[in-house]
């Protein structure tokens, strides 16, 4: 007998729902990609921290480094303490670099494994931040303690920086400077607006062709000190656009949650392999990864049509967690990673389990079956049906 459990639907009503039951794939073992492929990656709440949730941030720290090492198993990096894991959205600087450090040590213990960590300017008063200078300071401040540890830095957006700078010219005297003296290639973040609003007009100006000349401009000067870019603009042409343009050998590393998929796959154009795909640096990958492992690993093989099939479906989900407010699409990463028994809570820094609706938790949870996501059906419905009750929904 199928599992079923009554849901609500869009209108307020409630409606029974029975699971397809359909097994999630896995991916085979030790699977190899052409693709480098990162998840950024959330963390676990500590729930009997003695805290004020709002204010402070408390880390279930074995649970979150296990979930690290459940990615490394299926080859996939780790983008650590990016916006994912609340970064400067309830996980303050002091925390996430402790995450980093602890990262970096799990990731020791497994051959290959890939970690980038997050190098920000979150650290400093906004209020106190007068010019481009003290935003140049904060990224040295976050930098030297990142590399000190050893770690590979993505330069995520500043929001110091999108507040004090008058120009164009001020973004490229900042990154000539981090860039200038990184000890090796970094990823460049550009993330939009939708994702942060205290990031429009990043790069110096509103107009995104333009952004994009200044960004490319950027890394044209120092491609030797860039890897890749991660832009999340959630618009695909834009980022086949750039792709297209960024110099031999530096990476687009997609972060569009809406478009993955084709952008990943590639349309091959070119001579230089860089321009006719994206890798990944991906929010979705956390709540996918084993499709995303066993994706990747067929696209690998040149099985496209297997990687389409895979891929394909989890789109409509990534979709939905990533709808407006975009910056809300934590909290459904976290409630898939507690639907599939990854954490025994659902809780989050900064009480962010709040910012979505008992709808939709629901949509998530009918699209995540439609994907062949769900890890364990029994579990994840017994968990559904304590949220449901939590709503005054009793099954």
């Amino acid at each position: 007998m199928a599992l079923s459990l009554t849901l609500p639907t869009a209108n307020g009503a409630l409606a029974p729902y029975a699971l397809r039951g359909t097994a999630p794939v896995k991916p085979d073992a030790g699977v190899k990609f052409n693709r480098i492929a990162y998840s950024a990656a959330h963390v676990v709440a500590d729930p009997f921290a003695a805290v004020d949730p709002w204010l402070q941030a408390a880390v279930d720290w074995d649970t979150t480094i296990a979930y690290r090492r459940h990615l490394f198993s299926l080859g996939l990096g780790v983008a650590e303490a990016m916006d994912t894991a609340q970064r400067g959205m309830g996980l303050d600087w002091p925390t996430s670099l402790e995450l980093i450090r602890r990262s970096l040590d799990a990731a020791k213990d497994v051959p290959g494994a890939l970690v980038a960590s997050g190098c920000g300017t979150d650290h400093l008063d906004i209020d106190d931040v007068k010019n481009v200078d003290d935003v140049i300071r904060g990224y040295e401040e976050q930098m030297a303690a990142i590399e000190a540890l050893g770690g590979k830095l993505i330069v995520m957006a500043s929001r110091a920086l999108a507040r004090v700078a008058k120009s164009p010219a001020d973004y490229e005297r900042v990154y000539d400077r981090i860039l200038g003296q990184a000890k090796q290639p970094v990823v460049l973040h550009w993330l939009g607006d939708m994702f942060d609003p205290a990031l429009a007009g990043y790069w110096g100006t509103k107009d995104i062709d333009a952004a994009m000349d200044t960004a490319v401009g950027i890394i044209a000067a120092h491609p030797d000190k860039v890897d890749g870019i991660k832009i999340s603009l959630l618009d695909k042409d834009k980022e086949i656009a750039m792709r297209r343009r960024l110099p031999k050998g530096v990476r687009m590393y997609t972060g569009d949650d809406f478009n993955y998929a084709e952008l990943i796959a590639g349309d091959g154009f070119g001579d230089e392999p860089t321009h006719g795909k994206s890798d990944a640096l991906l929010g979705i990958f956390d709540a996918i990864a084993p499709a995303a492992s066993a994706a990747l690993g067929a696209l690998a093989q040149g099985n496209t049509e297997k990687f389409h099939a895979i891929l394909g479906p989890t789109v409509p989900l990534s979709r939905h967690i990533f709808a407006a407010p975009t910056r809300f699409y934590k909290t459904g990463v976290v409630f898939m990673a507690w639907l599939n028994g990854h954490q025994k809570h659902f809780t989050m820094v900064g009480g962010q389990q709040s910012t979505r609706s008992l709808q939709h938790f629901a949509e998530l949870f009918r699209l995540a079956d439609a994907a062949n996501l769900l890890e364990q059906p029994e579990l994840a419905v017994r968990r559904m049906k304590t949220l449901l009750a939590l709503h005054g929904v009793e099954s």
